[in-house]
């Protein structure tokens, strides 16, 4: 469909860590409106596209983000308002020609993401489609995730002795999403409780998961499987299941090893205790079992585990298409982490998304650490039929406002629940 950009422009706003971020509103000339809030990271990959930071130590602590805001409300608004755009990945391909870098720091991913997630959302206002139908590949069966919560944090996300980052727990067994987030949020109630039977903090971490003073994975995992327990659900995959985030490449060391709670284990010691975890605990999920730049690692844990346990790939992919592509050919994970600041259009999004489901890959869509109430993702996941989607605990409304989108979309439309 072709569209002219009426008005374009952005503000610093803040996200869920009092950290700016930007806001951008687009007007289209036919009257269509949509607003986006642009997420960030804390645990990024070093092949993230790279979000712009002014440096003025002097607001923010040098993390303001009004250089990018100048740059939607001068060049980038410049560049599209007045010309006739015939898709949004015509528009989306013109913003990164106009960056000119290979990672987009001169404009800032940041500025490129808000402004490609406000068109893609104005475009389906326009085209009077929801904008999970509107995201909707050809040849896609749009679906509902399987919704995994995020319900204890370590690593960067949490002032703890954690070094595995995420603890999810993933309702695959539930018959419906309402059934999959009243799971996730009793399970999540009930792992309160248990923390507070230990005298252990209730504290949340940046993504509303509990952060307590643990530092072994499997306590964590023995406290998650005994919640899931005394919530009432079976925990497995015809139950609550569970899913990690070990983010390995924040614990990995100068000298190639990876230090665990003390211990400092090589990449085979650590797939060796992966395979312990998922023959101990009803684990379905590792995201970033090992560093980003441990290929060799990562080519030897998915011979191991790769049969049996979904192996995403997040700073390794970094949700760029030639990145997943190679990474491919040499055998390394079976599933990638979607997220669409990591790329900065939504154009590349989908496009790295296609280069998973051509090859037998499924696709992981995530939020960031740094969230906005904005639920984009939510109509990313459904319109893909990727599966799953990840937004944190079921706490905090940047977080809720994702689950909640899912329930709306599952109320007024007749689609399959789960992952295939």
């Amino acid at each position: 469909m072709t569209f002219n950009v009426s008005d374009l422009t952005a503000l610093e706003i803040l996200d869920s860590r009092a950290r700016p971020t930007l806001a951008v509103t687009v007007r289209l000339a036919d009257g269509a409106t949509a607003r986006a809030g642009v997420p960030s990271g804390a645990s990024t990959g070093s092949r993230e596209a790279v979000e712009l930071r002014d440096g003025d130590k002097s607001r923010f602590g040098g993390g303001g983000v009004l250089t990018a805001v100048g740059f939607v409300n001068g060049e980038i608004a410049d560049l599209l308002r007045g010309h006739p755009w015939n898709s949004l990945a015509e528009a989306d391909q013109a913003m990164i020609s106009l960056d000119g870098t290979p990672n987009k720091s001169r404009l800032g991913a940041n500025a490129l993401v808000g402004v490609s997630m406000a068109l893609a959302r104005a475009l389906a206002a326009s085209d009077g489609t929801p904008l999970w139908r509107w995201l909707t590949p050809p040849g896609v069966v749009p679906s509902l995730p399987v919704p995994h919560f995020n319900v204890l944090n370590g690593g960067v996300h949490a002032p703890n002795d954690l070094d595995f980052q995420e603890f999810m727990v993933a309702p695959l067994g539930a018959p419906s999403m309402a059934e999959a987030v009243r799971a996730g949020a009793e399970v999540y109630a009930a792992l309160r409780r248990a923390l507070g039977d230990r005298k252990l903090s209730t504290g949340l971490g940046d993504e509303g998961g509990f952060a307590p003073e643990v530092s072994e994975p499997e306590e964590v995992l023995h406290l998650l499987t005994e919640a899931i327990g005394d919530a009432g659900y079976r925990p497995g995959a015809d139950g609550v299941s569970i899913a990690l985030d070990l983010a390995a490449s924040e614990f990995r060391q100068p000298d190639g090893r990876y230090l665990v709670a003390g211990d400092l284990l090589t990449s085979g010691d650590l797939i060796d205790r992966l395979a312990a975890i998922t023959r101990d605990f009803p684990v379905h999920l590792i995201e970033d079992g090992l560093g980003e730049d441990d290929e060799d690692g990562w080519i030897a844990l998915t011979g191991r585990l790769g049969s049996a346990v979904e192996l995403v790939g997040d700073d390794i992919f970094c949700t760029n298409p030639a990145i997943i592509s190679a990474a491919i050919d040499r055998g390394i994970g079976n599933a990638s982490l979607i997220k669409v600041n990591q790329i900065g259009t939504v154009t590349e999004t989908l496009e790295a998304m296609a280069v998973c489901r051509r090859a037998g890959y499924r696709q992981f869509v995530s939020h960031r650490s740094g969230e906005t109430e904005d639920s984009f993702i939510a109509d990313l996941a459904v319109g893909t039929g990727c599966g799953h989607l990840k937004s944190g605990a079921p706490a905090r409304g940047e977080r809720t406002a994702k689950y909640n989108r899912l329930l709306e979309i599952a109320a007024g439309f007749p689609l399959r629940y789960g992952m295939s």
